[in-house]
């Protein structure tokens, strides 16, 4: 048999090799290390890249939990804002919902997911924790057997391999853990909503004291705070759209009209800093692991950013794996590894579930045009339901900080 490259090259090692340096890999990785498990983090950006790419910053009440059992709160407690209304405006006028009175009366915090990770890596680099950057995983092999390998492209662009017991996938949908899944391996539930997003991080101070949902004929806008001078909005577009498809000038019109900006107050605008466009699609694998491989995070379940709960379902998850791989490696107890999947199944499809009625009553269903005023009503006597009922209200607030 001809030896592949792969096979000359030196081998490194670890108990535990973790692929990726989000939340989720940055998480398992302080909770390992703290449990005195071998373990090593493999990055394919570089690490101011880690530390300034910015994603979600509303984390729920559990995820704030998790984070002040373990230690790895001290930012959050310091620059953390609390936040619980949210502000629905539709073509029936506008209402305001305090989360916090509701339910379980338990608030978001607003926490930059940037920032989080830089504590997060912060804290991991400080207890000595392994973390290669720049090295791209490729390929995991022999997951089903005792040592699975990690084949990777380092930053001089040499192939690399490592060695492990146990390989955790926190590389996103698209990252080596999902595409070395053999075929039939997993079952991956897939949806797609049938709606876009154009993504916007803006210099500007919030406009309101709320997250600001805004139904409109137009498609959906959205207003959500993550500074004193930063503001997150989202603006409905079609499907395919460029993120260049529009001026700033336009987007900032744009979003006056589907805020009602004329009828509620102004926009504060601000220059645009980043764009993107945002696909609206949910997925689920089943079960989250092959072997000695376990998916985590987005490489486990895709979830539309409707609702908030990717970041959030990705540090629970990571907490459930970082205890079930201790009680394995430490303990000689592997019985938590396989009960893994099943716990965290039962989490990420109560998210996905109140994720997809978060989707239908922002935009309703893009069906044919026989059936669209039909789901119009439907989309409409939901947020009657959300303005008028207690009952709605506190499932509302339940499962809207819940994961």
């Amino acid at each position: 048999m001809t030896e592949s490259r792969y096979d000359r090259v030196a081998q490194d090692s670890a108990d535990v090799v973790i692929l990726g340096a989000g939340p989720a890999g940055l998480v398992l990785g302080n909770l390992l290390l703290r449990a005195g498990i071998d373990c090593v983090v493999l990055e394919r950006a570089g690490r101011e890249h880690v530390r300034t790419r910015a994603r979600a910053g509303f984390l729920a009440p559990n995820t704030v939990r998790i984070l002040e059992r373990n230690g790895l709160d001290e930012g959050l407690r310091r620059r953390g804002q609390r936040h619980g209304v949210c502000e629905f405006r539709t073509e029936d006028g506008r209402f305001r919902l305090d989360y916090t009175s509701l339910g379980p009366c338990e608030p978001h915090t607003v926490y930059p997911q940037q920032d989080l990770v830089t504590d997060l890596l912060a804290s991991y680099l400080d207890a000595g924790g392994r973390i290669d950057f720049e090295t791209e995983a490729l390929a995991v092999r022999d997951a089903d057997g005792p040592t699975p390998a990690v084949m990777v492209r380092e930053g001089d662009g040499r192939p690399g391999r490592w060695r492990a017991r146990y390989v955790a996938a926190c590389d996103g949908r698209h990252g080596a853990g999902r595409r070395s899944l053999p075929p039939g391996a997993v079952r991956c539930h897939h949806r797609d909503h049938g709606v876009s997003w154009l993504g916007l991080l803006a210099e500007a101070p919030p406009s309101l004291d709320a997250v600001g949902y805004a139904v409109h004929p137009r498609g959906f806008a959205g207003h959500m705070a993550r500074s004193r001078e930063i503001t997150r909005y989202y603006l409905q577009c079609e499907p395919g759209a460029r993120t260049d498809a529009w001026s700033e000038d336009a987007i900032w019109d744009e979003l006056a009209v589907r805020m009602r900006a004329a009828r509620y107050g102004p926009l504060l605008r601000g220059r645009i800093v980043r764009r993107s466009v945002v696909h609206l699609e949910s997925d689920v694998l089943e079960p989250l692991r092959h072997g000695h491989l376990f998916l985590v995070g987005d490489a486990a379940a895709l979830i539309s950013p409707s609702a908030a709960k990717g970041a959030n379902l990705a540090v629970l998850e990571a907490e459930v794996l970082a205890h079930a791989l201790t009680d394995a490696l430490a303990h000689g107890r592997p019985e938590a590894l396989e009960h893994y999947s099943r716990r965290c199944l039962a989490h990420i499809w109560r998210a996905q579930e109140f994720s997809h009625w978060m989707v239908r009553l922002l935009h309703g269903t893009p069906d044919s045009e026989d059936s669209a005023p039909f789901q119009e009503g439907l989309r409409r006597a939901r947020i009657a339901a959300l303005r008028t009922s207690r009952a709605q209200q506190d499932w509302f607030a339940e499962n809207y900080v819940g994961v």
